[in-house]
């Protein structure tokens, strides 16, 4: 497809600000039903409501991210930054295969999580070994000759640009 010149791949920065600004859409996407969860359990912390939480986000971001791939290949920070997630030779990821990407994107932060956890890293330094693990993991994009990310390869999905939106002229209306 890199020969396609119809296919625009974007380029990583543009794909990692997209990721920054779908960071900040998933607190709003996890908003309410942390809100209902915090209720629900009075806002105690113990380590097995933690886990609950955890698998409360890993749950709704999941459903958030497979229903929109699947339903249009983007979400809504995708939109904006006018990317779109494609299956070559595909009308649009099937279900499984959007469920497969969300899996295989956890490995951006899962290996610096795993780190902190074995070297018991808190607050700071485990913020640093996510911010660390996501740099490598963007590198692998210079892995591939079209800058696909390793589990856009891994699932056989690929980020394309889409082209810029036309403007509608304004019509003043005649006096």
């Amino acid at each position: 497809m890199s020969n396609n010149p119809a296919v625009t791949i974007p380029t990583v920065k543009r794909r990692l600000i997209s990721m920054v600004y779908e960071t900040l859409l998933g607190f709003a996407v996890l908003f309410l039903p942390f809100l209902i969860f915090e209720v629900a359990v009075h806002g105690n912390h113990t380590p097995t409501l933690e886990h609950m939480r955890q698998a409360l986000a890993f749950l709704v971001l999941g459903a958030y991210f497979i229903h929109q791939w699947s339903r249009d290949g983007q979400t809504l920070a995708m939109k904006t930054w006018r990317l779109k997630v494609v299956r070559p030779g595909h009308n649009h990821l099937s279900l499984q295969a959007a469920a497969v990407r969300y899996l295989l994107s956890w490995m951006w932060v899962l290996p610096a999580l795993l780190v902190s956890l074995v070297l018991d890293l808190h607050k700071w330094q485990a913020l640093g070994a996510v911010g660390a693990g996501i740099l490598l993991w963007s590198l692998t994009a210079f892995l591939d000759q079209d800058r696909q990310f390793l589990h856009d390869k891994l699932t056989g999905t690929r980020l394309v640009q889409l082209p810029p939106l036309e403007k509608k002229k304004k019509t003043v209306p005649a006096v």
